[in-house]
């Protein structure tokens, strides 16, 4: 069992489960699961409705939400990846809160193309409670879609407001 500090006995297994619950309230969020399972969750993946949870017309017709937070140890916050995913164009747009790109500090916005990172600039560090973490990032994919250009069938992020 893993806590998280500076949250008080509250596991990653309970994170799990109150973001389960915030997607499960979320307008266009359907299909809410957990990866591998419900016995051992690592991830939270929510099937998306993208017009429902924009509340605009986009242009992919089904889009996908991976949710994941951890804890490492030494580290003195949570660790996460917030990433919406459109399988149909093989399209990756992330929040990731780690230590994979220590020059654009520790948190960092990820355009991926065909499983290639596209574009990363540097995100505003969050330090407040998980599931305000989430409510923030979710709010941010409008504006950061809306920030994705498409040249010649390929996508780029090429400012991002931090």
């Amino acid at each position: 069992m893993i806590f998280l500090a500076g949250r008080d006995r509250y596991t990653q297994r309970t994170l799990l489960r109150d973001v389960h619950d915030r997607l499960t309230n979320q307008p266009g969020c359907e299909e809410v699961r957990y990866r591998p399972s419900r016995r051992r969750p690592r991830y939270v993946i929510a099937d998306v409705d993208p017009t429902t949870f924009l509340s605009d017309s986009y242009d992919a017709a089904t889009a996908r939400l991976e949710i994941r937070f951890w804890y490492p140890a030494g580290v003195d916050h949570e660790y996460y990846r917030i990433n919406w995913v459109e399988p149909d164009r093989n399209l990756m747009l992330g929040f990731h809160q780690d230590a994979d790109h220590p020059d654009l500090g520790p948190c960092h916005i990820q355009l991926n193309h065909e499983d290639t990172p596209v574009d990363r600039h540097k995100a505003t560090f969050l330090d407040a409670h998980p599931l305000a973490v989430l409510d923030d990032r979710l709010q941010q994919f409008p504006p950061a879609l809306d920030a994705i250009h498409w040249k010649n069938g390929a996508p780029s992020l090429t400012t991002w407001p931090v």
